[in-house]
Order: C-alpha cells, then structure tokens, then sequence
C-alpha cells in the first residue's frame, strides 16, 4: 500500500530547532511536489512549504527565513528543516505528495513549541 511516513515531531522550547523528514513508499507514479501543512487546534490545514521535482520552494509568509524545505527525488524523501520555533508554530504536520494521478498524504507528526 502506498504511504508517506513522516518522523521528527516532538516537544521544544520556543526558539529551538526540529527536523521533519517523511518517505514516501510504494508510489508508483512519479511525485511532482512535495510539501508539508499543518494544522492547529481549532484551525484549518494550512500550507507551510512545498518543493517541485526541479526544487522550486513555496513558503508560507508566516516561516520565511525560518523553515527550509529540501527533497532527494532519488529517494522520494522531503524533510522540514524548523529553527527559530514559535508557539504558534505548534500543529501536527501533515507530509503531501502530489502526482499526475492521486495526491497523497501521512497520517502528521506533532510539533509543540512550548517552554
């Protein structure tokens, strides 16, 4: 069964760092983007960045300069690098890969920036 598996949640203090990778398994149709969105208690899914094949990145305005997202399209892996955390950056993210056929999404991981 096809699936993205993501990894790299957990609890930091506001200020710090957390890496988000995911991997996507058993899709056989080639992946055009990547990305990762998230979503806060109360809030809709939102985007925080994505890639395409040929690396062309899509930030929210609200992680400019803090969030960096890179792809190996050779290993269909996207990973969230996250410094300088915010409280408001607390949600479960959610790994995206979207194909010619199907867009396909992990189950998230949760990020809580918290001191």
């Amino acid at each position: 069964q096809a699936q993205l598996v993501e990894s790299g949640g957990g609890l930091v203090q506001p200020g710090g760092s957390l890496r988000l990778s995911c991997a996507a398994s058993r899709i056989i149709f080639s992946i055009n983007t990547m990305g990762w969105y998230r979503q806060a208690p109360g809030k809709e899914r939102e985007l925080v960045a994505k890639i395409t094949r040929g690396d062309s990145t899509n930030y929210a305005d609200s992680v400019k300069g803090r969030f960096t997202i890179s792809r190996d399209n050779a290993k269909n892996t996207v990973t969230l690098q996250m410094n300088s955390l915010k409280p408001e950056d607390t949600a479960v993210y959610y790994c995206n890969a979207v194909t010619s056929i199907m867009d396909y999404w992990g189950k998230g991981t949760l990020v809580t920036v918290s001191s």
